[in-house]
Formats: C-alpha cells, structure tokens, sequence
C-alpha cells in the first residue's frame, strides 16, 4: 500500500493557512457581523469551518494566485449556503456574498475576512502626524486698543 501523497499548503503570504476573522453586511439587519473562521489554502483550493451569528459553517472554494480572485461556499450545517466572491490584494479577501433560495428569497452585501494577526483593515488609521503645538512663551503678544462701545479712533 502506497502513502497518500501531502499537499503543500500555499506560500503566497496573502493567503496563510489558520484562523481568520472578518465581517459581512446585510441589508435586512445593519451593521457588520463578525465571523471567525479557520481556512486552508492548497493549490488553489480553499477548505475551512467557522462560526458566526447565523451558525456553524464550512466553507468550500477555489482561489487564483494569479489575479486574488477567490470564490467560495458557506455552507450552514443544516441551513443554507452562501455564495462567495471577491479579491485578495494583501489586505485580506474582500467583496461579495449572494443566497439565492427557491420561492424567490434573494440576499446580496458585502464582506471583508483577514488572517488573525494583521490589523484590522478596514479601520482608519492616521496616515500622518500633526506638529505639535505651540507653547504659550513662543506667542508674540498681540495688544489692540480698542474702545469699549464704539469703533477704533
């Protein structure tokens, strides 16, 4: 009997196998919704589980070294699925998820996931820092004699 043969994870740094987090948005309940997920990355193959408020899910796809394209289930354990696809440009993999259900229930928003360990991407961050400021011995003093009531004279 023959060793099944180990597949390499991916090298590609923006694409490391272990935990990641992330958000998606929903138009029918606002705000982001955070998931937590564990992905592998192989060959081109995306495979994981994760959680969010909805449930447990596992996750299926493919992924293009290439160009960043990712394309990707979440399949809800006795729920629904989620159709994924998006980008990865370094900053973690973000874009788009759609359910399309029979009886004509159709969803779409938005979602942005990222390995644990980077910051947060989507946060502001100050690109720049401000002087800082004067103190009051480097003020010139400024006196204007001005009459009370009425105009300068």
């Amino acid at each position: 009997m023959s060793k099944p043969e180990l597949v390499a994870l991916e090298d590609d740094p923006r694409f490391p196998s272990g935990p990641w987090t992330g958000f998606f948005l929903q138009k029918l309940v606002p705000g982001r919704h955070l998931m937590e997920l564990h992905l592998m990355f192989q060959q081109g193959t995306i495979s994981g589980e994760g959680r969010d408020w909805v449930g447990h899910f596992t996750v299926r796809g493919r992924y293009e070294v290439a160009d960043g394209r990712c394309r990707f289930h979440k399949r809800y354990h006795g729920k629904h699925d989620v159709f994924y696809q998006g980008f990865n440009e370094g900053r973690g993999i973000w874009g788009t998820w759609e359910i399309d259900l029979p009886d004509h229930f159709y969803q779409k928003g938005g979602f942005h996931i990222w390995p644990e360990g980077m910051a947060n991407p989507t946060d502001d961050q100050l690109a720049e820092e401000a002087e800082p400021p004067l103190h009051v011995d480097d003020l010139q003093e400024v006196r204007e004699h001005v009459p009370v009531g009425g105009k300068n004279r």
